[in-house]
């Protein structure tokens, strides 16, 4: 089964043209070059990908994880379900 972060990552490779190994739970939006408008962009696709409807409030999600979570919520909540997030799997950055 793939988790809502594997689907997230296929589409900012896709639409953004992102390296796969860059995009981890705690790499930051603005960092990878997503502004503000690519992140409202970013959300109609994740509205079509993923088949949810969002909300009209604007909110805050400044690292892929946040976005993550965001999504698993309004799948929890609309679907009635718990999304795949793979959190545990994810690879985040390693501070050395």
């Amino acid at each position: 089964m793939t988790t809502t972060f594997e689907q997230l990552r296929a589409i900012l490779v896709k639409d953004y043209k992102l390296a796969p190994e860059a995009l981890t739970l705690d790499a930051p939006l603005e960092g990878l070059g997503i502004d503000s408008l690519g992140v409202a962009e970013l959300l109609f696709n994740v509205e079509d990908e993923f088949k949810i409807e969002l909300p009209p409030e604007q909110v805050l999600l400044p690292t892929i994880g946040d976005v993550v979570r965001f999504i698993d919520d309004l799948i929890a909540v609309q679907h009635g379900g718990v999304a795949q997030t793979g959190a545990a799997m994810a690879p985040t950055s390693q501070a050395t």
